[in-house]
């Protein structure tokens, strides 16, 4: 399944009621699970960003539609990557001419 890292940055509205969060995490986890997809790792981050995802789905679509119902929600803003892991990153590296 491909993995994904997902940026989180609490909204107005997400910062205000963050004691709710891992509520909200706990219904995340639950969404994806019925989409079909997985929470590997959930980290609180300090900088530029509120919280990172690691994510497996089974495809783009899934992990759009998750992010789009969480989005939706008005307690995050996401910035999401295809994450490549090494044995992919090294079967693509050795397929350029």
């Amino acid at each position: 399944m491909p993995t994904y890292i997902s940026l989180l940055n609490w909204t107005d509205q997400g910062i205000k009621t963050v004691k709710d969060s891992p509520k909200r995490l706990d219904a995340a986890k639950k969404s994806l699970k019925e989409l079909g997809a997985e929470l590997k790792t959930f980290y609180m981050t300090q900088g530029s960003y509120d919280a990172a995802l690691i994510l497996e789905a089974p495809n783009d679509e899934v992990l759009a539609k998750f992010l789009l119902r969480i989005g939706s929600a008005g307690n995050v803003r996401t910035t999401t990557l295809r994450a490549y892991p090494e044995d992919e990153y090294r079967k693509i590296i050795a397929s350029l001419p």
